[in-house]
């Protein structure tokens, strides 16, 4: 299995590192995932041809750079506004309680919200036979490459928000070909943070409760998703643990096929510009505000799961965000 990295080594340049049962090494000649997915798409490679055609070059502690502040987000764009930010929602069966209630619920049509509606419908058409379009998913758009922090990075809300929640969850990572065909590079660990008080105000503000930043994981996972992905994640105050959860995800613990969420992404034109990169949110069933759970600023988000091997953390920070006056002309 075939992990890819990038860093910035100790004299500021940037490497890519390819990751195996066998250890942590620099991809020789290779600067950015980037450049090393664009190569391979022309080259009509796949991504781990296309590693192994480079060679290996120096071994790398990547422990150590994860502590040292070296590591960045698996793959970027030269260009912030030419990486999309997106995702989807209620795509996860949740806990055996959760669900056994939705069940329960889903048995009077008169208890059905919105999201519950959705819900069933994935649940009744998420995962088509191969070859076939299922049902549409909830999709939300959260910004571009600039609203993006790496591991260890801080997570900035912006002064106007009424919460800074974490949502652990899967994310797909695209790069769009010359032709306009999406390739699926792997997927990464993320965490989609959110503005849940917001979006509790009113579903209708759920779009002003997404645009905020996101976090991703160090690695990227080629190849495909194991179907049954367990994971923790966890809140840290200080020294102590102030919430701790575990988490699903992977196929088997969704109400979409990984498939139909990409099929319903790409069928727009306009995700599929030549050149592009997309980070795609999976969603999640586990919130720490689903807990009544409040967090601070201070307080460090951190997920980890396997087949991943570096946990992803980040601090929770507020920033004063001034509001743009708007000029006539």
């Amino acid at each position: 299995m075939l992990h890819l990295a990038q860093i910035r080594n100790k004299d500021g340049s940037r490497a890519v590192v390819a990751i195996t049962a066998t250890g942590a090494r620099l991809v020789a000649g290779q600067t950015t995932t980037y450049g090393l997915a664009l190569g391979a798409i022309r080259g009509g490679r796949t991504l781990a041809e296309a590693v192994a055609a480079c060679g290996e070059g120096t071994a790398v502690d990547l422990d150590a750079a994860l502590a040292e502040g070296r590591v960045l987000t698996p793959i970027d764009h030269p260009d912030p506004a030419h990486m999309l930010v997106t995702g989807t929602g209620l795509s996860h069966l949740g806990s055996a309680e959760g669900r056994d209630k939705m069940h329960k619920d889903l048995a009077d049509p008169s208890k059905l919200s919105d999201s519950m509606k959705m819900f069933r419908m994935g649940l009744e058409g998420g995962k088509p036979d191969a070859g076939a379009r299922g049902v549409q998913p909830e999709w939300f758009f959260k910004g571009d490459g600039s609203i993006v922090a790496g591991p260890d990075a801080p997570l900035v809300s912006p002064d106007f928000a009424l919460d800074g929640g974490e949502e652990p969850e899967l994310v797909g990572l695209y790069l769009i070909g010359p032709d306009g065909t999406p390739y699926r590079l792997g997927f990464t660990l993320g965490n989609e943070f959110s503005d849940h008080v917001t979006e509790r105000q009113n579903y209708l503000y759920l779009a002003h409760s997404k645009l905020r930043a996101c976090a991703l994981g160090a690695e990227l996972l080629t190849g495909p998703l194991p179907a049954d992905i367990r994971g923790t994640s966890r809140i840290r105050r200080g020294e102590a643990v102030v919430w701790e959860k575990p988490f699903l995800s992977g196929e088997a613990n969704m109400s979409h096929s990984i498939a139909n969420l990409e099929a319903h992404h790409f069928k727009y034109p306009l995700f599929r510009r030549p050149g592009d990169v997309h980070a795609h949110f999976f969603g999640t069933a586990t919130l720490s505000f689903s807990d009544g759970f409040s967090t601070r600023p201070g307080d460090v988000f951190e997920i980890e799961a396997t087949p991943f091997r570096l946990p992803l953390r980040n601090r929770l920070t507020v920033a004063a965000q001034p509001w743009a006056h708007v000029q006539p002309l």
